[in-house]
């Protein structure tokens, strides 16, 4: 019986010690600043450093793409010029006087990191090198990168160290360049016209990996940009100056999938949890309210109706929507998503439960009339 009562006891502390299954140790990487954040709600699910300004690389080329993605000129023959092929590091070989598609030159961009290709889509697109600086800068303080300025469309080191970012401000700018689908078509192409993407994760390492972009320089050292997606949400990790990039992403990946999952926290459609007499029946809302949530957050999620005071003219709208409120979700009383409450003049019918069909069904069958 002594015998039972300490193996018993034994048992306890060993489970005791070990961490609950929610509390799943964030993974311990070697890049000097790192990010994960869930690409479709912008929620940080892992940083490390990540608003330390640093040297970046050739993941500078994700503005540099989306910019040519965006000026409307992909299929515009371009010329390549003499200053264009005069640029160190990684290249596709361009010549002076050729001419290429500035899709092509994009696909050479992103998959083999082409120095020259980055200058002569630059020249195209911003008119000149500098002229195109000029609206990357634009566009990082448009998408909200506060801490970055680039010096150049290539990622090549600056003297005057005026090319920098952050691992969360290149986050934000893989976030924004993944709404495009031109973007996510070429980011997540593994060969192209004798090119192989240098983006090992999306080629051979990690079978959810969905793009990316690669990067080095002596400065910098390793940098890397990459997505994945799994089960239907998707994630966006960012290493910077990182002597174990791929693995690292690996763990950040399997991080976020094993530790956070997509919960629908809100339907979209009728709202039945109102039961105010002017509102019931009479309000919806457009789209679902989706979060990813790790398993102990979930009793931590609260929904708010917040509705406005009813007004006469809601009762004969134009066929106009009106918003009367928006619903409001916090986790641990943090707001975390909110969508506007919509009035409909005619009222939803009400949804039958199943134990209410049967019960109807059945009392019709009986041949019994008054069976509500």
């Amino acid at each position: 019986m002594k015998r039972l009562f300490f193996y018993a006891a034994a048992m306890m502390l060993i489970f005791s010690a070990m961490p609950p299954e929610s509390a799943e140790a964030a993974p311990s990487v070697q890049a000097k600043s790192a990010i994960l954040m869930d690409q479709d709600t912008g929620r940080i699910l892992y940083e490390k450093g990540a608003y330390e300004p640093r040297s970046i690389a050739s993941i500078t080329k994700i503005m540099t793409a989306i910019l040519a993605i965006e000026s409307g000129k992909m299929d515009k023959e371009v010329t390549v010029t003499d200053r264009a092929v005069r640029t160190e590091g990684s290249s596709l070989y361009l010549k002076p006087g050729d001419k290429w598609k500035l899709k092509d030159l994009v696909y050479g961009l992103m998959l083999r990191s082409g120095n020259d290709a980055a200058n002569a889509i630059a020249e195209n697109v911003g008119g000149s090198i500098d002229g195109f600086v000029f609206m990357m800068n634009e566009k990082a303080r448009e998408i909200g990168m506060r801490d970055t300025h680039f010096a150049n469309p290539s990622g090549l080191d600056d003297p005057d160290g005026e090319h920098y970012s952050t691992a969360y401000d290149m986050v934000l700018l893989m976030r924004y360049a993944m709404q495009n689908k031109t973007f996510r078509e070429i980011s997540g192409t593994k060969f192209y016209k004798g090119w192989r993407n240098k983006n090992r994760l999306l080629t051979e390492k990690y079978r959810y990996c969905t793009g990316g972009k690669t990067g080095y320089t002596k400065i910098a050292r390793r940098t890397l940009v990459t997505t994945a997606s799994k089960d239907g949400q998707h994630l966006i990790a960012v290493t910077l100056n990182d002597p174990d990039d791929w693995d690292d992403h690996i763990a950040l990946f399997d991080y976020g999938f094993s530790h956070y999952g997509n919960k629908l926290i809100v339907e979209k459609g009728p709202v039945a949890a109102i039961r105010n007499k002017f509102f019931k029946n009479h309000v919806y809302i457009k789209r679902n309210i989706v979060y990813p949530l790790a398993r102990n957050e979930e009793d931590g999620v609260k929904v708010d109706f917040r509705l406005a005071k009813p007004k006469k003219e809601w009762k004969d709208p134009e066929n106009v929507p009106q918003i009367v409120g928006r619903a409001v979700v916090t986790l641990d009383n943090r707001v975390i998503s909110s969508t506007p409450i919509y009035y409909k003049k005619t009222p939803f019918k009400e949804r039958k439960t199943w134990y209410k069909l049967f019960k109807e069904t059945l009392f019709i069958q009986l041949g019994l009339k008054n069976y509500g």
